[in-house]
């Protein structure tokens, strides 16, 4: 096999894509799902929806005028990647149902074995990791002793019927304010347990009419509202990347949002954070705010202590009688990448290189793994744009890499230990200085160590312009 393609959506479908332009059809797509399509194919939960606007989050050059609405829900963005995998002529290289288990590379012939739940093992000449940072939930470390049932909303289980029931809700994160008011409609009773309270802006949800559609459709129309889209959500970069004291005018913008829509002093106070904005994820919602407010929903500050079998008891000591518990606690991001099983050269383990952190030379290429290639990898999350844009830079960069074993004939790259330490060096300085870092919130982009290793600290632009072009001086070629 040539190419290895983990994961099978918007990173692993857009690398397929470009290989195949590219002339390339020597490839899989292993994916340890029945279906494509990541984290949009995962999270089913009431209200899922991106929030990026729509015109971003796809790709540039397959561009959609028929989006519902400014930020679109789960099912369209589902439908268009499987759209996509149609078009391209993704289908034959899919292996649905199939999880790799593990890379160990092969220092004599360069190449790399991947084993998968499939059976035997095969062996690739290179391997992208498409896998994504927002697929591992993550649960609060309390015990869990639920009788009723429990699911985190990434997992959502559609068996069970809210409709009556006393439900809690731990965590506020993008997903929670997203499910929280649908299932405040159909609940008896919904406890929504809080640990820090978001930053939330308003959410401009414009429905595209037809009219609107067909204008889109017009030579070019679709193009430039992505562009103006695009520099739009760069102003807000500001800033994360530059100033964290520019992050006012977003703070004012938050509190009117919150006085707009909760009249109760007390209320708004606990829903008011005490961190600087930026730090964790800014949130959009219009709906959220005006939930908590309903007589049959209830904002718990106090902490989650223990689980009971029928129960939640937070840190005063009350016991809260509930039904089902739905967590809404996020992911391990990190984790994503650092618990998978892949050995590298001379036998290193991807633990080792990365005890001291997670890392990669421009979150794609990590030294001592050969012909191994991030999507998405280490620091180049966002905070203020789309990821989709990142995905593309990167396969970008990848498709360069391998031109340039095309050309030389060698059979693998190793990014030069030397390139990828002042590099990530550099990363850090930045990020140390950045609202995610010196914000006073303690959020998922940050590791065990206290250091950043999701965020890219810059304009994506920036991204943009240190990926159009692989420097062949920063790697080892392996002949």
């Amino acid at each position: 096999m040539g190419i290895a393609i983990i994961g099978a959506g918007f990173a692993g479908l857009c690398m397929a894509i470009k290989l195949k332009e590219a002339g390339y059809h020597d490839f899989v797509i292993l994916e340890k799902a029945a279906d494509l399509g990541g984290t949009w194919r995962d999270n089913t939960y009431p209200g899922c929806a991106c929030d990026v606007p729509s015109p971003m989050y796809s790709f540039s050059f397959e561009l959609n005028p028929g989006w519902s609405r400014m930020f679109s829900p789960q099912e369209e963005i589902w439908a268009y990647l499987r759209d996509c995998a149609e078009k391209y002529g993704l289908t034959p290289h899919l292996r649905l149902g199939v999880e790799v288990t593990g890379l160990e590379y092969d220092d004599d012939r360069n190449v790399w074995q991947v084993s998968t739940s499939a059976g035997e093992p095969f062996t690739a000449n290179a391997v992208v990791s498409g896998i994504g940072a927002l697929h591992v939930p993550s649960f609060p470390d309390i015990s869990r002793k639920f009788a009723g049932p429990a699911f985190h909303s990434a997992q959502w289980d559609h068996s069970v019927d809210l409709a009556g029931k006393r439900v809690a809700v731990i965590g506020t994160g993008a997903s929670a304010i997203q499910f929280i008011p649908r299932v405040a409609e159909v609940a008896a009773e919904v406890r929504l347990f809080q640990r820090t309270p978001p930053w939330i802006h308003p959410k401009p949800n414009i429905v595209f009419s037809e009219r609107a559609k067909r204008i889109l459709q017009l030579p070019g129309a679709a193009r430039t509202a992505r562009n103006a889209i695009y520099w739009l959500l760069e102003s807000r970069a500001l800033g994360f990347t530059i100033d964290p004291r520019l992050m006012r005018a977003h703070r004012r913008l938050a509190e009117r949002h919150l006085a707009r829509q909760v009249a109760d002093p007390a209320l708004r106070a606990k829903l008011t954070p005490d961190y600087t904005i930026g730090c964790k994820r800014i949130l959009l919602s219009d709906d959220f705010y005006p939930t908590l407010t309903r007589d049959n929903v209830e904002l718990v500050t106090d902490a989650v202590t223990e689980i009971r079998d029928h129960s939640i008891v937070d840190a005063t000591g009350r016991e809260h009688e509930v039904d089902v518990i739905v967590y809404g606690t996020g992911f391990k991001v990190a984790d994503a990448l650092n618990e998978q099983r892949i050995v590298g050269r001379n036998g290193r383990k991807i633990q080792e290189a990365w005890q001291n952190g997670v890392e990669a030379y421009l979150g794609i290429t990590a030294s001592g793994f050969p012909n191994l290639f991030f999507l998405l990898g280490p620091n180049t999350g966002l905070g203020h744009s789309s990821v989709v844009f990142m995905i593309e830079s990167q396969v970008r960069y990848v498709m360069d890499c391998l031109r340039l074993l095309s050309r030389t004939g060698a059979k693998a790259i190793d990014v030069r230990p030397e390139v990828q330490r002042a590099y990530n060096d550099r990363l850090q300085r930045r990020l140390d200085r950045l609202v995610w870092s010196d914000g006073g919130c303690t959020s998922w982009y940050l590791d065990e160590h206290g250091r950043n290793r999701a965020v890219w600290p810059g304009f994506s632009f920036e991204y943009w312009t240190r990926t159009r072009r692989m420097r062949p001086g920063a790697y080892e070629l392996l002949r």
